[in-house]
């Protein structure tokens, strides 16, 4: 009786120690596996791994933009409409500068260099506003989430842009290399990217040490003002990548596309463990927490769960993480005292 007492005492400090070091994700990746491979034969099939993996490139680097400005202690509730003002954008300048024969590889350079510029000025604005104003990320975000929305529908009547070139649809839409599609490639150097600057970097270093306490990052000589803009800038152009290729998969200039994308950045970023205080966040773990919401998503519509039904789901998962990323640093402060 006392050996199997002690045997379930130390499987509770393994999964405990488990749970403090990997947080909540792990748990919720394998609760998700069994749970869809129970559900349907189709789930773990190559074709359907491949397409859960091209279908999470978007949400992974969005999730990527909104981990950097939260390092900082923000938020970016903005995401959706630079994806929206950055697709609109560049697709209007595609379309007004290609003649209709040829490749246009002119006008999708200026396009998609054009809706890069405008995604950068976002987040300039977003992080003047921030820094040196000291408006709420919130505020300040969601206010300009809501005078760029008002622009991309006055500029398109809320109509979409067609007519860019095939080009740019044909390789960063559809175009593969080594049997991997161009999407997945782009991503994945994003990613290399963004995980070396944050991790490697004085800047990176610095995003961590303002997240973590601004007051001693400023008495430490670090000007935490021009990082802080800096982090917002860095993450409307990560955004505005995101856009291109959205825009280049439905073929369309869209003023409508990023209406759910705040909600599911902070989710992929809560369940990969970046504090909403800032300061804790790892890339890798962010990237698997966006293709966990991916994953779920496609789960579900193989259940045929209603899209209305789903919205409820990544809710509620936010919720949780939130709630247990919380108790998780609660543990830790206690395992340090």
């Amino acid at each position: 009786m006392s050996h199997e007492l002690l045997k379930g005492k130390n499987l509770k400090e393994y999964f405990s120690i488990l749970f403090v070091r990997a947080g909540v994700l792990p748990w919720f990746l394998g609760i998700a596996l069994i749970t869809f491979t129970f559900a349907s034969n189709n789930f773990l099939t190559p074709t359907n791994l491949a397409a859960i993996a091209r279908h999470s490139t978007d949400l992974i680097l969005v999730a990527m933009a909104q981990m950097i400005v939260m390092l900082t202690a923000g938020l970016d509730f903005s995401v959706g409409v630079i994806l929206a003002m950055t697709s609109v954008v560049a697709s209007m300048t595609m379309v007004a500068l290609w003649s209709g024969y040829g490749n246009g590889w002119e006008a999708i350079a200026i396009g998609c260099l054009t809706g890069l510029f405008v995604a950068a000025c976002i987040g300039l604005v977003n992080g003047i506003g921030v820094a040196f104003f000291r408006v709420p990320p919130f505020i300040m975000t969601l206010g300009m989430s809501s005078i760029i929305f008002g622009l991309a529908l006055t500029i398109t009547g809320g109509i979409p842009i067609y007519g860019a070139p095939e080009s740019f649809t044909n390789i960063f839409g559809y175009g593969t290399f080594l049997g991997v599609s161009i999407t997945i490639w782009i991503t994945l150097l994003c990613i290399s990217f963004i995980f070396i600057f944050i991790n490697f970097t004085k800047v990176g270093r610095y995003f961590y040490a303002i997240g973590g306490n601004l007051r001693a990052a400023e008495l430490s000589g670090i000007n935490t003002r021009v990082y802080i803009v800096g982090a917002y800038v860095l993450s409307a152009l990560i955004t505005g990548i995101a856009a291109l290729l959205i825009t280049a998969r439905l073929e369309t200039g869209e003023p409508n596309i990023g209406a759910n994308y705040p909600l599911l950045s902070i989710a992929a970023c809560a369940i990969g463990g970046v504090s909403l205080l800032g300061g804790v966040g790892r890339v890798q773990n962010v990237v698997l927490g966006a293709f966990f919401i991916i994953l779920i998503q496609n789960g579900m519509n193989l259940m045929r769960v209603g899209s209305y039904l789903q919205m409820v789901v990544i809710g509620a998962l936010l919720i949780v993480a939130i709630g247990a990323e919380y108790f998780r640093q609660q543990m830790l402060s206690k395992a340090k005292k």
